[in-house]
């Protein structure tokens, strides 16, 4: 069987460091009780491996204090989180025209309910976010700043420190997507103007699937999404305040939590200054290929150093879908193909509701592999006419 050429890491990283396998299914076999809900030696090995994997986090992020990570199930329970805890008693919200469902969908439905007001920033036919747009949409009850880091269609890099500068300025939450970053470019939460950052452990941090976090700064309260069993202060009716079991109510994904400590671990071995050199050279090298190719547009910046790993293209002579089924079908090369679950940025784009063909580059994968799929877009462009 021909090897499949995996593009689609802004969806899930694929393959992961053979230790995050190892780990994942070693820590069951090991500690896989309760963590928290018990005082036998299982249920404490469990306990230390949660707060271990904590502290590697916050090591990875340059913050002294672990307790400013809750662990979701995933970066849209992350934002879910953070948008309706800092929105609980309403206010109003600004937001890009580039974000993913899982920021716009939680916004929308809070502003239907009557609980929020929400202003969408209008983004540049290029997907860029001007700072001063921002600004202007900013009024007197806004609460928070929701932002993408990096598009999830484009790979475009929003500007957040500068907005964070603002939003600190002001008093105003600032909360960051960070799911297309985290893991390919450095985030220095010590030095970073930011309150909230979500974040999942599988795309570019190379975990596995079902676990993600919460950056919380220290004295930035939210409500709970959830109430429930913490492990804590069992004898309480109401949600304990300690963070930050405080957000962290049911039984955790110790399994995944194990298998992120492996990814960080990983990560550090390898260095993440040499895997955002990696995926910035294999980005620079399939722009400039697709440039080359009559009847492509590339959405976005044309610079790799103004995106991360995603790029996402239109052709003239296929719809999205039919050159995603091509690519995967006839060349064993697997991309995703329509709306990316941000149907903002494509109606910014000009590219709703059709949508475009997204390739997305890992740390795992090769200049072999860019040149693959390069070649087969020149085949599909000769063979449907577009040259």
């Amino acid at each position: 069987m021909k090897r499949m050429i995996y593009l689609d890491n802004a969806a899930t990283s694929w393959p992961k460091p053979e230790s995050v396998y190892h780990e994942v299914g070693d820590f069951l076999r090991r500690a896989g009780a309760n963590p928290g809900r018990g005082g036998h030696a299982l249920a404490r090995a469990a306990s230390e491996m949660v707060e271990s994997v904590r502290k590697d986090l916050a090591h990875f992020f340059n913050i002294t204090d672990a307790s400013q990570f809750v662990f979701t199930a995933n970066a849209t329970e992350a934002l879910n989180l953070a948008i309706k805890g800092v929105l609980a008693k309403g206010g109003h919200v600004v937001t890009s025209s580039m974000e993913h469902n899982a920021v716009a969908r939680p916004l929308f439905a809070l502003q239907a309910a009557g609980s929020c007001q929400v202003s969408v920033v209008q983004a540049d036919h290029e997907g860029m976010l001007k700072v001063d747009d921002v600004i202007k949409a900013v009024g007197p009850e806004t609460r928070l700043i929701v932002l993408t880091h990096a598009s999830n269609v484009t790979g475009g890099l929003l500007p957040i420190e500068e907005v964070g500068e603002f939003a600190r300025q002001r008093g105003i939450t600032f909360l960051v997507d960070a799911s297309q970053t985290v893991g390919e470019r450095p985030l220095d939460l010590n030095k970073l103007p930011v309150d909230l950052v979500a974040f999942p452990g599988h795309k570019a941090l190379l975990g596995p699937t079902g676990i993600g976090a919460l950056y919380i700064r220290k004295g930035c309260e939210l409500e709970p999404l959830l109430q429930g069993g913490t492990g804590t202060h069992s004898e309480l009716l109401e949600q304990p305040s300690e963070v930050p079991y405080r957000y962290e109510s049911g039984t955790l994904n110790t399994s995944g939590i194990a298998g992120l400590g492996a990814a960080l671990r990983y990560i550090s071995e390898v260095g993440l200054e040499q895997i955002s050199a990696t995926i910035r050279e294999l980005t620079r090298s399939f722009l400039e290929g697709c440039a080359q190719i009559p009847g492509l547009r590339i959405l976005g910046p044309s610079s790799a150093e103004m995106r991360v790993g995603v790029v996402s293209i239109v052709a003239d002579f296929l719809n999205p879908d039919e050159l995603g089924y091509i690519l995967d079908q006839v060349y064993g090369i697997a991309v995703r193909a329509g709306l990316h679950c941000a149907p903002l940025a494509h109606k910014t784009l000009g590219t709703f509701p059709a949508g475009a063909v997204r390739f997305s580059f890992s740390h795992f994968n090769t200049a072999e592999d860019v040149q693959q799929a390069l070649q087969a877009l020149r085949e599909i462009a000769e063979q449907a006419g577009g040259y």
